[in-house]
């Protein structure tokens, strides 16, 4: 049976200083999860071992460090991290961050501060 999956139902997870998650696909091969950072919050710089991820923004702006190139990314953009490449997200703003970031495979157990 299809299930309607929003942030409502979602498995919801907290990361960081009052960042949350939600798992909308949670399979081994591939990972949908929306994610919400408020101001000046930001995660540690890491790299996956076998994960690529899709970034996708949904409102407000992401700065990006891609393999230390710097992105600006604003709703509607998004960007392509491969495995292997050490990235950081952060949101230098003052309003909430919203995105959504696709694994595949799933990154949760394959994560390497760098």
């Amino acid at each position: 049976m299809t299930k309607i999956v929003n942030t409502k139902n979602a498995e919801h997870y907290n990361w960081g200083q009052r960042a949350h998650g939600w798992h909308l696909l949670k399979l081994d091969e591939l990972s949908v999860i929306e994610e919400s950072i408020p101001p000046n919050g930001f995660e540690e710089r890491h790299y996956h071992e076998v994960s690529q991820q899709f970034f996708y923004v949904l409102s407000g702006k992401a700065h990006m460090d891609i393999n230390n190139e710097q992105l600006l990314l604003s709703s509607g953009d998004g960007c392509h991290v491969p495995a292997n490449v050490p990235h950081q997200l952060m949101n230098k703003s003052t309003k909430t961050l919203r995105f959504l970031v696709v694994s595949q495979p799933k990154s949760h157990g394959d994560r390497i501060n760098a």
